[in-house]
């Protein structure tokens, strides 16, 4: 199993935070402290870490003092600057593509090139070191995949280099664009996603959504640095991959229940469904309130043919809600195989775990269209196929 880690950022993240939570998760900060030399600006920043309480929840506090005043970089500089610092080969590419990926968003807010983009505060010490350290402590873990939950927006305002800016400011709206981030709004009316945390979690997740199957080992805080109404703090999850069994997939359920439709469309929307690469529809009568009579239509698709699935419901039928309900299925392994009879080719799925057959059934379609062609019951064609096919197997 590989190792993974997975940031929950309930209150954003920053740089700072994301270095707290990999000191709090057992980083020695004495090794950021030696491979951060290696950049050659130590003069110029002192890197230590507290141990604070954000609403009454223990987690770390990472501190970068600088030395220095503003100092203005080009992404050509910092890149220099990482690659001459003999770093581990993983923790010199990330770092680098982390910053690239600053400098692309804030290109694209002042409209140039990222060469020529002016870093500001994003390109001062203290983002060198939350970006590089961050980088080293899960290089130290041995991280291979990380994932990251939706983030927060803020709100208000915040003052930058080039003045007053509305958060979320614009750099990280660009970062967000750049890979779908799912965002939303947690009522706290502040800056909670920084540029660089932005910038770290666009590089570096694999994914953003809710946490990865895993076997949890450890669970780190690291503190941003107000103390809110809620928690303060970037929770690092760091586990185990936990691969799901053989053969399971994700699905979707989808459900809505009508009052007022006429039966005779259920046919045409359940090959429109089919159509679209819906796995399974079926119906159910129901009960619906005042005691009336109803239908509940049910339907599971991958989560890719979701859109599609909700689309023909809403416009076949009278629907004003379709319930979603993500789930898993296992499925047995399945072949098609052609059977010769003395009516034709028939087309036979064999379905079978671990090598073994459990399941033989001929298509309904191919044994339909022979009966009516011979005038014959449609299963006694289904047997005639099995027979075949059982024939064939003892040869």
């Amino acid at each position: 199993m590989s190792k993974i880690a997975y940031f929950e950022c309930p209150t954003g993240i920053a740089g700072d935070m994301c270095l707290g939570a990999l000191l709090d998760s057992g980083v020695p900060l004495e090794y950021l402290q030696e491979q951060l030399q290696r950049l050659n600006i130590s003069d110029r920043y002192q890197l230590s870490h507290d141990i604070v309480q954000r609403q009454g929840q223990r987690a770390s506090l990472a501190q970068v003092d600088i030395d220095e005043g503003h100092h203005h970089r080009h992404l050509s500089d910092i890149t220099t600057m990482i690659q001459q610092a003999q770093l581990p080969q993983w923790v010199e590419e990330q770092s680098i593509a982390i910053f690239r990926n600053l400098a692309i968003a804030e290109g694209k807010v002042h409209g140039m090139s990222p060469e020529k983009v002016h870093f500001h505060e994003v390109g001062a010490v203290d983002a060198i070191i939350d970006i590089v350290g961050t980088c080293l402590g899960l290089h130290w873990l041995n991280i291979e995949t990380i994932y990251c939950s939706p983030l927060p927006t803020g709100g208000g305002t915040v003052k930058a280099a080039h003045g007053v800016l509305s958060v979320p400011v614009p750099a990280v709206l660009q970062l967000w664009s750049q890979r779908q981030v799912p965002v939303y709004s947690n009522g706290i009316n502040m800056e909670l996603v920084t540029p660089t945390g932005a910038a770290i979690a666009v590089t570096l997740a694999k994914s953003f959504g809710p946490p990865p199957t895993m076997t949890l080992e450890k669970v780190a805080l690291g503190a941003g640095q107000a103390d809110l109404s809620v928690p303060n703090a970037v929770r690092l999850w760091i586990g185990q991959e936990s691969h799901q069994p053989q053969n399971v997939e994700d699905v979707v359920l989808l459900e809505t229940q009508v009052d007022d439709l006429n039966p005779q469309i259920i046919g045409v929307i359940f090959e429109q469904l089919f159509a679209v690469g819906a796995l399974d529809v079926w119906t159910q009568s129901v009960a619906m309130k005042k005691q009336r009579p109803g239908l509940l239509i049910s339907v599971i698709s991958h989560p890719e043919q979701v859109a599609s699935c909700e689309n023909i419901l809403f416009r076949e039928t009278t629907t004003l809600g379709i319930r979603r309900s993500p789930q898993t299925r296992r499925i047995l392994d399945r072949e098609f195989q052609q059977v010769n009879t003395p009516y034709g080719d028939v087309a036979i799925k064999i379905a079978r775990k671990d090598g073994e057959i459990w399941n033989v059934q001929p298509e309904y379609e191919d044994c339909l269209k022979i009966a009516k062609a011979q005038n014959l019951p449609w299963w006694q064609i289904q047997q005639l196929v099995l027979h075949h096919w059982y024939s064939s197997q003892n040869r």
